[in-house]
């Protein structure tokens, strides 16, 4: 069974994906309304929904920052060749390594990685692990 913060984490994700990469463009709803759907879908008990707003909360002001150093630690993959789920979950780890703080690194990798087997295609968690790897050793330089 999944903990609190993992499907706080995918709840997050699936929000992001929403709202940024959806392809009807932007979305129709406000991003706290598409958060609180995505948690009571996953169970509004199970789910850490305190943590899933900071967590966006804190995306939403950094993303810029969080995007760049996806990029930087990815050089072989531009942004938009990314598939958008693992982007998305790119954006979520990427934010807890560089400004989170509150869960060591490992954790952090290992459910972001947890989430794109998933989520995503069959090499997403091997992607997702290299990306956020390289982040947190270039944040430690």
């Amino acid at each position: 069974m999944a903990s609190r913060r993992r499907l706080a984490r995918a709840a997050v994700m699936q929000t992001i994906f929403e709202t940024h990469f959806s392809s009807e463009g932007e979305s129709r709803h406000p991003v706290e309304e598409i958060l609180a759907r995505n948690i009571k879908e996953h169970g509004t008990q199970k789910v850490d929904s305190e943590f899933a707003h900071a967590l966006l909360d804190g995306i939403s002001e950094r993303e810029e920052e969080i995007l760049s150093s996806v990029q930087e630690n990815a050089p072989q993959w531009p942004l938009e060749r990314m598939d958008d789920i693992t982007r998305s979950i790119l954006i979520v780890g990427g934010y807890e390594i560089l400004f989170g703080g509150d869960a060591p690194p490992a954790v952090v990798m290992n459910e972001a990685i947890e989430i794109a087997k998933e989520y995503g295609g069959s090499e997403s968690g091997k992607f997702v692990n290299g990306v956020l790897n390289a982040i947190e050793k270039n944040k430690r330089a």
